[in-house]
């Protein structure tokens, strides 16, 4: 495991934030629920920031007290809930977003409810309000059942579209369903992604394969606390 990974950064994997009637993937938080989340957060000295700052700070020693914060899929309602609340307490985040599917819905939850996703111009919006824009891949497909040149697009064109619309580069890479293995992360750092995000538990670990903490709308503060205490358990055992 590479030096600035030890012991593990704490970072938070959330998708959706709405008010909604169902929810069977368990994928989205409401509005008032995630204000709670976030004050938590802040309650404790902690800070949520993008990867790309979280990984930079880390390589600098100044990592303490810094949290990533990552939005999977890229929901319209990351312009219109979350930058407003991550505004509110001078918070950062990445979203990784469905680079083919700007505009459209989340096909691949299908039949679970429809949710609206970032169009070009909200991909543009968040990224002039300070929130850094990552890849989701192209297609939303599990890379590990798609051939060669299927991976080489999904992992290299959603980074060139994504370059195109924002006009910076594409630093972070999300891996779908956290399917990933040592194919698919060597073809995300061969692409010249800087890092990429799995899930917890995973048997990965590194720069390319970083693990996150699922965040959802039962998340009250004690499971919060008990996240955290679980998070902190994990690095101290990574660090040995």
């Amino acid at each position: 495991m590479e030096a600035e990974l030890v012991p593990l950064p704490l970072v938070l994997m959330y998708h959706s934030v709405q008010e909604y009637d169902s929810d069977p993937y368990q994928v989205t938080v409401r509005p008032e629920r995630f204000g709670r989340q976030l004050r938590w957060l802040a309650a404790r000295g902690l800070r949520g920031v993008s990867m790309t700052e979280l990984m930079e700070a880390r390589r600098g020693g100044r990592g303490a007290g810094l949290v990533g914060l990552t939005f999977d899929d890229g929901y319209a309602d990351f312009v219109t809930e979350v930058v407003p609340a991550l505004e509110r307490h001078g918070f950062t985040a990445t979203v990784f977003v469905v680079a083919g599917s700007l505009g459209g819905w989340n096909s691949w939850d299908d039949p679970a409810p429809r949710k609206t996703l970032m169009t070009a111009a909200d991909v543009r919006r968040a990224a002039a309000a300070g929130m850094e824009i990552g890849s989701h891949s192209l297609s939303h497909l599990r890379l590990t059942k798609v051939g060669d040149g299927e991976l080489f697009d999904e992992v290299r064109r959603s980074r060139l579209l994504l370059t195109e619309i924002t006009g910076t580069t594409i630093s972070g890479f999300c891996y779908p369903y956290g399917d990933a293995g040592a194919r698919e992360i060597r073809a995300v750092e061969d692409t010249g992604y800087d890092y990429a995000c799995a899930v917890h538990p995973s048997p990965l670990d590194g720069r390319h394969a970083v693990p996150r903490t699922f965040i959802g709308d039962r998340d009250t503060a004690p499971r919060l606390l008990a996240k955290l205490a679980r998070h902190r358990l994990r690095a101290g055992r990574a660090a040995r």
